[in-house]
């Protein structure tokens, strides 16, 4: 269903893991709730997101397979600034993305904030934080995910997930 239309779009994000349940959590003590890092490739579909109705959480990037992270967490003992860390993607090999998470709109702590506010985060959720700017969707022409092409996404510290985007084939319904 995904495949139907172009609009495949790639975003290297920070992600945060949640170490120990927190609810209403300062931004000073926020960063005290992550149990440590990874990256993620937060796997967007722009024709869902901004026309078929998906909206920016919904169906736009919730489809089976999406959201790959890795290649493992890192602790935050061992990350103990996530707003100064290299951050990149690149696909088939060529850079797309390449920043920092000094350039954060928000950042890890204020994020963790705004969330608990309200909502019980629990040890083991994800917090894909947001991506910097190069994503395939801002370039002129843009810049889709095809079947087959190989992303790779890179955080300083953490390590590279590579994902292949494969194209689910049809199955016949009867």
């Amino acid at each position: 269903m995904a495949q139907e239309v172009e609009g495949l779009d790639y975003e290297c994000e920070l992600v945060a893991v949640v170490g120990r349940e927190a609810r209403d959590v300062s931004e000073s003590e926020a960063l005290n709730y992550v149990a440590g890092y990874a990256v993620g490739n937060d796997v967007s579909h722009r024709e869902w997101q901004l026309k078929r109705g998906g909206g920016q959480w919904a169906l736009g990037k919730g489809f089976d397979g999406w959201a790959p992270f890795g290649p493992g967490i890192v602790s935050s003992k061992i990350i103990k600034d996530p707003q100064n860390l290299k951050i990149s993607t690149k696909v088939n090999g060529k850079t797309v993305q390449d920043s920092t998470t000094k350039d954060m709109i928000f950042g890890v702590a204020k994020t963790i904030a705004f969330i608990s506010q309200g909502t019980t985060l629990l040890p083991g959720d994800l917090i894909f934080t947001g991506t910097p700017q190069g994503v395939g969707g801002g370039r002129k022409p843009p810049l889709w995910l095809k079947d087959g092409d190989v992303v790779e996404v890179s955080l300083e510290g953490v390590g590279t997930c590579v994902n292949k985007v494969d194209f689910a084939k049809a199955k016949p319904k009867l």
